[in-house]
């Protein structure tokens, strides 16, 4: 049996408590992951079919309330209003990781953010490069900055790897600072037509959002309606409505109170999380990624410089972005990679980064709005997440035995008593 790598070693033993928050998501986002891929695989099926006519006319009903603003289309509700949802889960969770994760200490933060940011910049710098060298617009060089978590995590329920629990954590973590990525590129540089009126509306209902926390407000009652007018006004304030579910998210309290048995962002998370996996998302993806698969289409994809760039940008810039960011921030760190992995697993991690669906083609819908240029940008995200998915698969296959046998040390629980042999040798069962 290979010796208990050290807890303060990178991609080493998480904490007990870490390693159960850690378990819980990945749990629901891979549940998430898979109803997610099928959701896609229904939208592409259903796209070029001859009742591809249907799919349209259902995506595109209007509906709402046109006096608040509010009369969309039905693709419009499941990417401004669903996906608010997501975001406010990722919101949870990018608090629980500043609070009490991986991200409480900038020790411990370094690493991962520097990756992520890398893992951001480097596929923005491939995508404008490819416009430099082939023409075109420069409106889409955010789409390839996004991963997308629950798909990546897919992809590892299919190939049945047995990744160890600091592999996935390392790779939650970056999809946690990406989404952070996103809402600031979002609500920073996708904005229009800004009302200031509404705005100050929604922010003073974020002030009353956060004095109900402070004052420890329990009941939904309180925050639903709350939420709601807050999600209407910053859409009418001309910033992407998104945004209000990572604000909110982040107001939530993440400590508990003596004698409460979870606090109110656990809770949250806790009965959000299985809506936004595997109902918000899903339908999000259903009205987003039906895009023609066409030998015509397709050869567009590879020949326009927009969608080229997105391809690039997804696979070998994710890639490099990541594995040059980790590799440089541990040796800059001085950080002992977890004797019993390699850097090969890195870039393993690096290349199933690549897989951006959600929030990619989420932020392509907004970088070109309504257009064929769009359309194509959408199939190019698609084509870059199954490249990537499928280099990831063989990557991670090469290491299986590997991982099967880290994976079945960090489990083994010999004494049944609910927590892994390996924690109880290192005296951290309970820390």
């Amino acid at each position: 049996m290979a010796a208990t790598p050290p807890r303060n070693s990178f991609l080493g033993l998480l904490p007990w408590p870490e390693r159960q928050a850690v378990a819980r998501a990945l749990r629901t986002e891979t549940v998430g992951g898979l109803v997610l891929l099928a959701a896609a695989v229904v939208a592409l099926v259903w796209a070029n079919t001859p009742l591809s006519s249907a799919y349209t006319t259902i995506r595109d009903f209007h509906f709402g309330i046109p006096a608040l603003g509010l009369d969309l289309s039905v693709g419009h509700w499941t990417s401004d209003g669903l996906l608010t949802v997501f975001f406010l889960v990722a919101g949870i969770e990018l608090k629980r990781e500043l609070v009490v994760g991986s991200l409480r200490t900038p020790a411990t933060a370094a690493l991962p953010v520097i990756a992520a940011v890398c893992g951001m910049a480097v596929p923005a710098a491939f995508y404008a490069a490819t416009i430099a060298a082939g023409g075109g617009s420069m409106d889409g060089w955010a789409v390839p900055m996004a991963t997308d978590i629950a798909f990546a995590l897919a992809v590892l329920a299919v190939i049945s790897t047995h990744l160890p629990t600091a592999l996935r954590a390392f790779l939650l973590t970056l999809a946690v600072v990406d989404d952070l990525g996103a809402i600031l590129i979002i609500a920073v540089f996708f904005t229009s037509n800004l009302n200031f009126w509404a705005l100050a509306g929604a922010l003073a209902g974020l002030g009353v959002f956060y004095l109900l926390q402070r004052r420890r407000v329990r009941g939904w009652w309180w925050y639903a309606p709350l939420g709601v007018v807050i999600w209407a006004l910053l859409y009418n304030g001309g910033i992407h409505a998104t945004v209000a579910g990572v604000a909110m998210g982040l107001i939530l309290r993440t400590v508990r109170d003596e004698g409460e048995s979870q606090s109110p962002a656990q809770r949250t998370g806790h009965l959000l999380h299985p809506l936004s996996a595997g109902l918000c998302v899903p339908l999000f993806a259903l009205f987003a990624a039906g895009v023609s698969v066409s030998g015509d289409a397709l050869g567009k994809v590879f020949t326009t410089p927009e969608p080229l760039g997105v391809i690039v940008g997804l696979v070998a810039g994710k890639i490099l972005g990541i594995f040059a960011g980790t590799y440089l921030a541990a040796r800059f760190t001085r950080a002992r990679l977890n004797p019993d992995l390699a850097w090969a697993d890195v870039l393993a991690l690096a290349t199933l980064a690549g897989i951006g669906f959600t929030v990619a083609l989420l932020i392509g819908e907004l970088a070109f709005p309504g257009t064929a240029v769009g359309e194509h940008v959408k199939a190019a995200v698609l084509i870059a997440s199954l490249i990537a998915a499928l280099l990831a698969a063989l990557l991670l296959r090469r290491r299986n035995a590997v991982y099967r046998r880290l994976y079945e040390e960090e489990n083994l629980d010999e004494d049944a008593d609910g927590i892994p042999d390996v924690y109880q040798r290192t005296g951290s069962g309970s820390t």
